[in-house]
């Protein structure tokens, strides 16, 4: 509960304002771009950071760096609660998204030193249902909030959720660090530039072609940094990411399944949560309520997921919700149409709510067990690194698409049809990952033990 709050907080915000964003155009006159950047700020800033808050949660306590960045988190809500511009709320957006790096993987890596080797499984379980809880009802919550008081109330709700945090994590958890001894600051400046310059650099694409010279450059500069990065984490006695998880197969596909996942998760969620407003022309609540089967379903599934992986395997689970997710979306992308009853969305939704149940706690556990315990909260920082660049990449690619279709918010024909193609691309985006995740080997026993520095608490 003391670390899984936050994170359900600051996973809502990356898609709560998914079903505010018609609102929010028309309030202070955003362009298609503009709310492009609404969302994808947030992912900017959480993504630029996230191996640097790792890295900071391991040097100087992960307690410490968790219970920051959610007051600041705070902190960052209030001011977009008080926006009255589409550029003050975009700039507070990516503030609110630096700040949340420092709380959503460092959750993970506190739960999982605080937990028993042979209660993880349950333990992670719990964890990715409510994280799937706040993705699923996010687009529900926003819809509710819009409809009934206004989006600004949508950052108003966090500063209660944080009051109430930030003392139940100091009582709860003690503080733990992981075995660096010294900052690899060298490795924090190239290390975040080059992961910010890629997820710019797409973010940017869909707003200005891929081709266009910015991109390109932003481009370029992130291969440079990351190049120099990679080049300089071999060298480093103490590195911010140490290569050799790479090593890992396990490791490896699984962040390469999450890639995936987040890219048609995202993408999708974008367009079909506008969808409902723009070509079926209901309120923002309204729409939330019949996306509710999407968000119902992995909080009932993601408990059982988390019992089933000794049982079937990690990879296997995993491959079956991308495979049922991309059922789900295919099935949406057939019936779309202005003219279709909303009830005929129902059943696909479901589908694809019972495939990302399945995906969060294989995933997150995979990625805990198949790496030596020091490495434990930077490989939970990497895994979240990837998931943003995915749900960047996911919208910008969508984006580019609905505009290269003549996609527009005039027209429910011209929506929907410029939506479909990409509903299509998600799921192809989903069986390639979920081919990724029949590699995926059971992990090895040794690495579920927790830290030995760390003291166990109650979560």
């Amino acid at each position: 509960m003391a670390v899984s709050l936050p994170m359900f907080m600051v996973g809502l915000d990356n898609l709560v304002v998914t079903n505010a964003l018609a609102s929010i155009r028309s309030d202070l006159g955003t362009s298609i771009q503009g709310l492009q950047w609404i969302t994808n700020s947030y992912i900017l800033g959480f993504a630029g950071l996230l191996l640097v808050a790792a890295g900071l949660g391991d040097r100087f306590g992960r307690r410490k760096v968790f219970v920051s960045g959610l007051s600041l988190f705070v902190l960052f809500s209030i001011g977009c609660a008080l926006s009255t511009s589409t550029g003050a709320l975009i700039t507070l957006r990516a503030l609110q998204g630096m700040s949340a790096a420092a709380v959503l993987p460092l959750s993970l890596t506190m739960l999982t030193v605080a937990v028993a080797p042979e209660k993880r499984g349950v333990a992670i379980g719990v964890w990715s249902s409510i994280s799937s809880l706040a993705v699923g009802i996010a687009p529900l919550l926003g819809g509710a909030i819009t409809t009934g008081i206004g989006w600004h109330w949508l950052f108003w709700l966090n500063v209660p959720i944080g009051l109430f945090a930030v003392p139940l994590v100091l009582r709860v958890h003690a503080e733990s660090r992981g075995a660096a001894a010294k900052l690899d600051l060298l490795g924090v400046l190239l290390g975040g530039a080059g992961v910010l310059a890629l997820v710019w650099a797409i973010v940017d694409s869909g707003s200005y072609g891929w081709t266009a010279a910015r991109v390109l450059g932003l481009y370029g500069a992130a291969v440079v940094l990351l190049v120099l990065f990679v080049l300089w984490e071999r060298r480093s006695a103490q590195p911010l990411l140490p290569l050799r998880i790479y090593r890992n197969r396990a490791f490896t596909l699984a962040n390469l399944a999450s890639l995936a996942v987040y890219f048609g998760l995202f993408g999708s969620i974008f367009f079909l949560a506008q969808y409902l407003q723009v070509a079926r022309l209901h309120s923002p609540f309204v729409a939330g309520l019949w996306t509710l089967p999407w968000a119902v379903m992995p909080t009932i599934c993601a408990p059982y997921a988390g019992k089933l992986i000794p049982k079937v395997g990690a990879g296997k689970l995993i491959a079956a919700g991308l495979g049922l997710a991309a059922v789900g979306l295919a099935w949406c992308a057939l019936i779309s149409d202005p003219g279709t009853a909303d009830w005929q969305m129902v059943a696909p939704y479901m589908l694809c709510g019972i495939g990302t149940g399945l995906i969060f706690a294989p995933s997150a556990t995979v990625v805990v067990t198949s790496v030596q315990p020091q490495d434990i909260g930077k490989a939970s920082g990497t895994n979240a690194t990837v998931r943003e660049i995915g749900s960047a990449l996911g919208i910008a690619v969508l984006t580019t698409v609905f505009l290269g279709r003549g996609g527009n918010y005039l027209s429910p024909g011209a929506f929907t049809d410029a939506m479909i193609p990409g509903l299509w691309i998600c799921v192809v985006v989903l069986l390639a990952g979920a081919a990724l995740a029949l590699g995926i080997p059971a992990p090895k026993p040794a690495a579920a033990a927790a830290p030995a520095a760390t003291q166990p608490a109650l979560d």
